[in-house]
């Protein structure tokens, strides 16, 4: 019998929640599965696929499924698949997980190497695709069981192309009532998850400006008007936006990353073009700190430094290309239930209350529409070269020793909410 989340709050964890709970993951751990999805796992990284092209990653997918004999939509924003276990009525809950790679060079030597030149999954998303196949497995040996329906999203351009909001917007889950997801965690050892209730990740946006001035000799800055001199002072005003426009203990950042202006030390060049990225633990803070960027804002930062030298600017938040996120907010409820499956599962040693990060992700869309609930899943195993190396780092390896444990986790954390839910509605 299963009684957590009854009623809507954490309740008791019984005998038989973690028998059964147990006997996900020794499924998952055994040989003959394991194999399977580690094949499935290096089959995926040897041929990344950037954002909404993920169409051989699709047809792997979509190829797993049928061997399972599993249900699917396709395609869904593109290239995503949204397939369906269950009784097909309420209660629907979805797991997610991201499909695209990074335009990284992979640098690591190993059978599996990337075969794209300048393309690699560095952010772990052939692992997030492989978990949520497991969980497919599992979810299908107890389709008959289960108290309702399971929408497994297998969603594309997740790094800055906001997939996540393409997939809501077609519908897909206009019927799902929660969602889980999880996202490897190279800071964190194999074994172990963490996340924490309320904002856990930033909302982000990005922002481009050209400032115009007058090009001429560098001997005689006088007869020009200097963009360089304007784009440095409008930089500088930019971090004064979190320095004196916040409160302290919240959490902002304005990072410019780029700047690019003459290729000559002795000319003073025509414009200097600079950009960067906006991040709030709130999604209020986010829109604030784009007002003040924004043109139409009554005091535009870096129209106004431009004003002061004589240049003039222009922004651009590159909205049409890439959108901005939200934050991503844990449901607290959904985190609690979530939280007490990987405690059954790992042990309450291995359930981590983690801070939140100024880091984003386009899970915060599904976040704004149904309660969310997103955990970090550790991939650390110091016996492996290279373990440890940051997300999106050419040299970032992970344990696929995982694999199980998400897989296991993803169907438990699903079976556990239908079967509550169903208890609620007796």
């Amino acid at each position: 019998m299963l009684t957590t989340f009854v009623g809507g709050t954490t309740g008791a964890v019984e005998n038989g929640l973690g028998l059964e709970m147990g006997s996900l993951m020794d499924t998952a751990k055994e040989g003959e599965f394991f194999e399977w999805m580690r094949s499935v796992r290096r089959r995926i990284h040897e041929y990344p696929e950037l954002a909404f092209d993920e169409h051989k990653t699709s047809q792997t997918i979509r190829s797993e499924l049928d061997s399972l004999d599993i249900e699917y939509s396709w395609p869904v924003a593109k290239t995503g698949v949204l397939a369906t276990i269950g009784s097909g009525k309420q209660p629907w809950f979805s797991l997610r997980a991201d499909m695209d790679a990074l335009p990284i060079q992979e640098l690591v030597e190993w059978e599996h190497k990337s075969k794209y030149n300048g393309k690699m999954h560095a952010c772990g998303h052939d692992a997030h695709v492989t978990m949520l196949l497991g969980a497919a497995r599992l979810l299908q040996n107890k389709r008959d069981e289960l108290k309702g329906t399971v929408k497994l999203v297998f969603q594309p351009g997740e790094e800055g192309h906001a997939g996540a909001y393409h997939v809501l917007k077609e519908g897909a889950l206009d019927d799902s009532q929660a969602i889980f997801g999880l996202h490897v965690a190279p800071e964190m050892l194999t074994g172990t998850v963490g996340s924490k209730p309320g904002p856990l990740l930033a909302g982000a946006a990005r922002f481009s400006a050209v400032i115009q001035g007058k090009g001429g000799h560098a001997a005689s800055p006088h007869l020009g008007r200097d963009p360089v001199l304007a784009a440095s002072l409008a930089i500088l005003a930019l971090q004064q936006i979190v320095s004196r426009e916040t409160d302290p203990l919240e959490a902002r950042v304005v990072t410019v990353g780029f700047i690019e202006a003459g290729q000559a030390a002795n000319v003073i060049p025509e414009t200097v073009k600079f950009g960067g990225t906006l991040r709030s633990v709130t999604t209020e803070g986010l829109l604030y700190l784009q007002k003040r960027i924004r043109q139409f804002d009554e005091i535009k930062v870096i129209e106004m430094q431009a004003a002061v030298h004589q240049c003039s600017a222009t922004i651009d938040f590159m909205e049409g290309k890439l959108m901005s996120y939200p934050a991503t907010v844990n449901d607290e409820v959904l985190y609690e239930h979530a939280k007490s499956i990987g405690e059954v599962l790992l042990g309450q040693p291995n359930v981590h209350l983690i801070p939140a990060t100024m880091a984003a992700e386009d899970f915060s869309f599904y976040s704004q529409k149904m309660p969310a609930a997103f955990f970090m899943i550790g991939i650390k195993n110091e016996t492996l070269k290279y373990s440890g190396m940051p997300l999106h780092s050419p040299f970032f390896v992970l344990d696929e020793e995982v694999l199980p444990i998400g897989a296991a986790l993803h169907a438990a954390v699903a079976i556990s909410y239908l079967e509550s839910h169903a208890v609620e509605r007796h």
